[in-house]
């Protein structure tokens, strides 16, 4: 039993010892807690007060800043302001010099209506004063005047009219006549019509939606990395690219078709894909360019040149191929330099390089004459095809043979129907005009445009027309067609007059 008690004394006592030791800890313990937080609070009143120091000091900062924007504004304000009234006062002045030379104009308009109505009064008592020593009134005498004058002036006209067309047509007319005709029968190339959208095929409609992808990103990515507008609209199994820039439309559809023939569309596979569709195209650019150096016969071209030749596969002028255009001016102008004697090398390289500029002038500064000056110029071309390029559409004078005859070339091959898209209507529409000019003339029995426009001829009444009056008429259809229509090249006027007598024999 006392065992037992003594053992529950010793417990006591520890648990005793282990509740003060405890006790003691804990103090200690809240006591370093309220320390920290002490310390942790002086520490947060401290940034606090930095904080407010700094943000002080940027305030002070910003309102000097402010202060002194302000001032400088102050200053450029008078100066304007100094500078406006004395343009205010310089207006004024000039105002009234105005005014005052209004009113010297005024004194002066009334003295020059002063002196009118004298000059009328004396020409009035003239005229009655010739009335009567004549014996004509003013507009008889005016009438026989006229008439004798239009008599003789038409006599005078035809004359000289014959004798310049009878010597133009010895030097010239039969000669153009055959070598316009040998060269335009030679050369007969196909004309290609290009537009400013393509349209891509698609298997089916849910093409589509893989082509748009989530939330628009593969066609922003195709449209981005192109520079070519995707029309996705209800059009069936069909998506619409345009661009009015021929190249990279041509290698946004390339890269379209391969997204769709291999069927994974998203961003990274898009740039690959238009990557390599923009290689094909260049690789295909240059080669347009060596094929049609080549077909030219033309050697030593610039690299750069054959790529730019090469572009013009991919541009259209009016519906109208231009590198096909610039081969058919080539060879036209080389035929017309054979049959002349001239440089057929010259004409050849110079026609072939004429419109060398609608390679760039899309995505440059300048007319396309003014950019294929500078190509030239700059990859070593010779001044005579220079020369040409730059006066073929008479910008400057023409003072070769060579660039006399790239500039009829191009019109040949411009002009002529079917060469470009609207040119059918509009040679249609002038093939009316030029009948409708001419039956609108009295005495006109028949009226037929043939040779595609480029001649008309007239079948008049014999009765109510001489040799002379016939003349006369074509020269005056002649001189109409020129002031009312627009057309490439030159239109003859024929005015036939016939005469025919029957009789029976019985």
């Amino acid at each position: 039993m006392n065992g037992m008690l003594t053992a529950a004394a010793v417990v006591t006592v520890f648990l005793v010892a282990v509740v003060v030791v405890l006790g003691l800890k804990y103090r200690d313990l809240r006591t370093r807690t309220e320390l920290a937080k002490k310390d942790l609070l002086e520490r947060e009143e401290i940034m606090q007060k930095e904080a407010l120091i700094k943000a002080k000091e940027a305030l002070h900062n910003e309102r000097e800043q402010l202060n002194e924007d302000e001032r400088e504004r102050r200053r450029e304000f008078a100066q304007i302001e100094n500078k406006l009234s004395k343009r205010e006062d310089l207006l004024e002045s000039k105002i009234q010099e105005v005014t005052d030379k209004e009113t010297e104009l005024d004194k002066m308009k009334d003295q020059l209506i002063e002196k009118e109505d004298l000059l009328a009064e004396i020409v009035q008592k003239q005229t009655v004063e010739l009335e009567r020593i004549a014996g004509l009134s003013a507009e008889d005498a005016k009438r026989m005047l006229m008439e004798q004058l239009k008599s003789d002036l038409a006599q005078e006209q035809m004359q000289l009219i014959r004798e310049n067309e009878a010597k133009i047509r010895e030097d010239a007319l039969e000669k153009s006549k055959e070598i316009l005709s040998t060269t335009m029968q030679r050369c007969m190339m196909e004309q290609v019509v290009e537009s400013t959208v393509s349209v891509v095929s698609l298997p089916n409609d849910e093409m589509k939606g893989r082509i748009i992808g989530r939330e628009g990103r593969n066609i922003r990515t195709l449209e981005t990395l192109t520079g070519v507008d995707l029309i996705i609209d209800d059009t069936p199994e069909a998506v619409v690219l345009s661009s009015f820039d021929p190249v990279r439309r041509e290698v946004a559809k390339l890269a379209l078709e391969k997204l769709i023939q291999d069927g994974r569309i998203h961003p990274v596979r898009i740039e690959e894909t238009v990557e390599k569709a923009r290689e094909e195209v260049e690789k295909k650019i240059m080669k347009e360019g060596e094929n049609a150096a080549v077909d030219m016969g033309i050697m030593g071209l610039n690299k750069e040149l054959i790529k730019n030749l090469g572009r013009l596969y991919y541009r259209t002028s009016y519906g109208q191929n231009v590198l096909k255009h610039s081969l058919e001016v080539g060879h036209i102008a080389g035929m017309l330099a054979a049959e002349l004697g001239a440089n057929v090398y010259i004409a050849k390289r110079a026609g072939l390089l004429h419109d060398i500029g609608k390679a760039v002038d899309q995505t440059q500064e300048g007319t396309h004459i003014q950019l294929g000056v500078e190509l030239a110029a700059r990859y070593g071309e010779k001044q005579e095809v220079i020369h040409a390029i730059e006066a073929h559409h008479d910008d400057v004078t023409a003072n070769t043979i060579e660039a006399v005859l790239v500039k009829l070339a191009d019109a040949i091959s411009a002009g002529r129907p079917g060469a470009r898209r609207d040119t059918l209507e509009i040679y249609i529409k002038r093939l009316q005009k030029i009948e409708e000019i001419v039956n609108s003339y009295e005495g006109i029995k028949q009226s037929f445009a043939v040779q595609a426009g480029r001649e008309v001829r007239v079948i008049v009444q014999s009765e109510m027309f001489d040799d002379l009056a016939s003349q006369k008429l074509a020269r005056d259809i002649a001189k109409k067609i020129e002031d009312e229509l627009d057309y490439p090249g030159q239109i003859k006027v024929t005015v036939v007059r016939e005469f025919r007598t029957t009789e029976i024999a019985k």
